[in-house]
């Protein structure tokens, strides 16, 4: 059985959306420590919490824990979980809506 039969066209482009934006997410903190590390150009931190809003937050959420990036900044360690709140309420909105 095919798990994607249950999903219309538009919720099936919405997750991919929302897997291609947490894999860049999770990639740009992945980026972002190993820059850090070697003192090398780094991800604005306005650009790591923007993926975060636009639907990249289990990403963030993921790439601070894994790498143990930006976890000592409050707007990180609380901004991402509060996104990621807001981000699922959005989805839930957005699923609803597209059936």
């Amino acid at each position: 059985m095919n798990i994607l039969s249950n999903y219309n066209n538009n919720e099936i482009v919405f997750l991919i959306y929302l897997l291609v934006i947490n894999l860049i997410s999770f990639s740009a903190f992945m980026i972002d420590k190993f820059k850090a590390r070697k003192n090398g150009w780094r991800i604005s931190e306005i650009s790591l919490i923007v993926l975060a809003l636009v639907g990249g937050s289990i990403g963030a959420l993921l790439g601070m824990i894994m790498f143990k990036h930006k976890t000592n900044k409050t707007k990180f360690s609380i901004g991402i979980p509060l996104i990621l709140i807001i981000n699922k309420i959005a989805e839930l909105a957005i699923f609803n809506y597209f059936k």
